[in-house]
Order: C-alpha cells, then sequence, then structure tokens
C-alpha cells in the first residue's frame, strides 16, 4: 500500500509471522528506469519472503526495473493492475490498464523475460468504470496465463476511475466475491488470491475454501496483531506458537535504536506501530505516547519503552491459538 507498507512497516510485520509473504508499496518503473531512484528498493535481509510491486506500462521499462528488482534479491515482483489513484492513472498504469489487457500481457511477458527464474505476478481488479466483469475478468485472466503468467491476485471490486477518490475505490464500488471463487473453479491451473474487505483470518479462511491464497490490506495494517499473530499456525499449519503482542514491541527496539543511528526519525517507524494493541486494554495510552512524542525533536527508545510501560501485559495481548 502507497505510503503505507515501507521497509519498517514490513520489518515489524515479520517480527509477527515467518511464513506470510509481504509485498513493497507500489515502485514506478519509471522512477527506476529513468530516475534513478534505485534506493526504493532497498529492503532488510529480514523480510523475506517479500514480493516487489511495480507500475508501469512500457514493457521495455518495465524488463529494467524486473531486473534492477532482481538483482536486489526479491522473491517475487508484481505488476499492479488495480491502483486507481489519479496520480497513478496519469502515467497510464495501475487499474485503467484493465482497458489494455493486450499491453499488460505484453508487460509481463517482457518482464518474464528479464526476470531471470524470479516469479512474475500480477494484481488487478474485476474491471473498471462500465465494463462487465463477468466478461472482462476471465478474459484478463486467460491473456495473463497466455503470457506465462500463473499467479494473481484479484481485488473483488470494480475500480471507478473518474468521479470517486482512491478511499472511495475501497468501499463504494460492490464486493464480487463469489464472481472472483468461480474465476478459481474456470481457471483451475492458475494460483489465484482474492483480495479486498477481508478483515480476519476467519474470513481468510473461508475464502480458502475456494481461493488459493488470500491477500489482506488494511486489516493487517490497522490490526496487525489479530490478523499476523496466529496467521501461521492458522493458515500454514505452523507449529511453533504465537509471540504476544508485547513480545513484539519488545523485538521491535533493537531494530527502532539501529534506524535512530543512521538518522531516520523516530515517528517514521513508530506510525507503523500504533495498532499493534488494537482492543486491547492499554491500546489508547500506547497511541496517544507515540503519536504526541515520537514527532517531536530528540525523540528516542525511551518513548517507546513508556508506551509500552502503559499497556498492561496480560493475556490479552495475545491472540490465542484454535485448537
Amino acid at each position: 500500500m502507497m505510503d503505507w507498507t515501507d521497509r519498517h512497516c514490513r520489518y515489524f510485520h515479520r517480527l509477527m509471522t515467518r511464513e506470510t509473504l509481504f509485498y513493497t508499496e507500489m515502485v514506478t518503473a519509471p522512477a527506476l528506469v529513468r530516475g534513478g531512484a534505485v534506493h526504493l528498493l532497498d529492503f532488510n535481509a529480514e523480510e523475506h519472503p517479500v514480493a516487489v510491486q511495480l507500475g508501469g506500462s512500457d514493457p521495455a521499462e518495465l524488463a529494467a526495473a524486473t531486473r534492477l528488482c532482481v538483482e536486489r534479491g526479491y522473491d517475487e515482483v508484481n505488476l499492479n493492475v488495480g491502483c486507481p489513484s489519479d496520480r497513478v492513472q496519469s502515467g497510464t498504469f495501475g487499474a485503467v490498464l484493465m482497458k489494455t489487457p493486450g499491453l499488460v500481457a505484453d508487460c509481463v511477458s517482457a518482464m518474464g523475460e528479464a526476470a531471470d527464474g524470479v516469479e512474475v505476478t500480477v494484481k488487478c481488479r474485476i474491471g473498471v468504470d462500465d465494463q462487465e466483469a463477468e466478461e472482462v475478468l476471465p478474459d484478463f485472466l486467460d491473456k495473463m496465463r497466455g503470457a506465462g503468467v500463473t499467479r494473481i491476485a484479484v481485488h473483488a471490486r470494480k475500480a471507478w476511475l473518474q468521479g470517486l477518490s482512491p478511499k472511495e475505490n475501497r468501499d463504494i464500488p460492490p464486493l464480487d466475491y463469489p464472481l472472483v471463487h468461480r474465476m478459481k473453479a474456470e481457471f483451475p491451473d492458475l494460483h489465484l488470491s482474492i483480495n479486498g474487505g477481508v478483515n480476519s483470518l476467519d474470513e481468510a479462511q473461508a475464502h480458502l475454501e475456494h481461493m488459493d491464497g488470500v491477500m489482506i490490506g488494511r486489516a493487517a495494517y490497522h490490526q496487525p496483531a489479530d490478523i499476523l499473530l496466529e496467521a501461521d499456525q492458522r493458515i500454514y499449519g505452523a507449529s511453533h506458537a504465537p509471540k504476544t503482542a508485547h513480545q513484539v514491541a519488545e523485538e521491535m527496539m533493537p531494530y527502532v535504536e539501529a534506524r535512530l543511528a543512521e538518522g531516520i526519525r523516530l515517528h517514521s517507524i513508530t506510525r507503523h506501530m500504533l495498532g499493534l494493541f488494537a482492543g486491547r486494554p492499554g491500546a489508547r495510552a500506547w497511541r496517544r505516547i507515540l503519536s504526541e512524542g515520537a514527532t517531536k525533536p530528540g525523540a528516542g527508545i525511551p518513548l517507546v519503552h513508556e508506551a509500552l510501560a502503559a499497556v498492561p501485559e496480560t493475556s490479552a495481548s495475545a491472540v490465542p491459538v484454535e485448537g
């Protein structure tokens, strides 16, 4: 998610789950290839498995960007064909590409040739504007398959490119889960994940009765403990015990100290941690202390310790594993 899932966020989330695949913010191919902004590809080795998400619409440029991503060790390169924001549309990529599936096929084909064996995947919508999703989506999936893509994440709602903000695009067009479920039945050879409006592991498990995977964005960001702490056990069948939210906060301390020593502001890291105790005793104090203090000059690790001390360390800090 743009401006959200940066390297600090992903490191924090990785402390809660070993198995879940993480995605970077969308990075535009022009920024990498023409702008030389390769620092946008920086990530921590501890984040693996991690996929980089690219935005673009020029096959040659996306191929060059893919090579840069592969050189840096990403586990997957994903092309975004789902973002509806105005700044993305102005670059002729994101959700607007649902209107030109042939061009998307050319893009992912070029990316695949440049990927040196690293998997190239796609994230898309079920359609945009007045398109008939029942017709558009299967045609899109068929073209992706023909271009060599075998893994696709489908956001189960249309994007309206005119008249709705990106925020409204997350709520107003209705979700069509049954359509996406039918696509899995129609394309059994593809690995299809569903995305959009999934707010709990219970919901994810229900979708997994039909789909190969589930992509969760905002719920995992705003309530990370609820989604991530027991994802390994409930989704992947792992045997290791989940951590508590307190353990995760404590394990972030060395990372925070190391980044502060590099000159990174505390707020750049702790803004991603505000939801760690969501729904738990002390959550409000945790958020308040970090929100009010992390932007002040000289804010450092003592502030994080102060915020953590305001949260009672009880069994409510952990999400119980269902037997």
